[in-house]
């Protein structure tokens, strides 16, 4: 009927508006081990919600495709991996937004440093030593 489709289209609608995707930005190994996951998207413009970092990788690259990757509606969660956010630390402690959720994550050539995770340092600014959360 007429109204089960404008009902189908409204429910369509709604889904390409909520986020969902992840995106990725990390070493080879990483991307495919999530792309094997099933994390993988290209849309019809072509664009992929990931980016493989090697070597000849330019800290422009990277930083273009982290802003290009926060920027996206359809991106709910970011993972990078922690030795490229370090290339481009500013990029990363400069976004504040809660969407896309931006997560650190060790590589195989790189163990995760919990002292160089911005996300994790603003959240142990939000919560004392007494285990009190702060005001937000």
């Amino acid at each position: 009927s007429t109204s089960q489709t404008a009902n189908m289209g409204d429910a369509a609608a709604r889904a390409a508006m909520d986020p969902g995707l992840i995106a990725i930005i990390a070493d080879e190994d990483t991307v495919t081990g999530f792309l094997l996951a099933g994390v993988g998207n290209v849309d019809a413009r072509r664009n992929a919600n990931f980016l493989i970092v090697d070597s000849k990788t330019s800290v422009q690259t990277i930083e273009t495709a982290f802003k290009d990757f926060t920027h996206r509606s359809d991106i709910a969660i970011l993972l990078i991996s922690q030795f490229v956010a370090d290339m481009i630390r500013n990029a990363v402690n400069e976004f504040v937004k809660p969407i896309p959720a931006i997560l650190e994550i060790p590589s195989k050539e790189h163990p995760y440093d919990m002292s160089q995770d911005s996300i994790l340092m603003r959240v142990g600014h939000l919560i004392s030593s007494d285990g009190s959360v702060a005001a937000i």
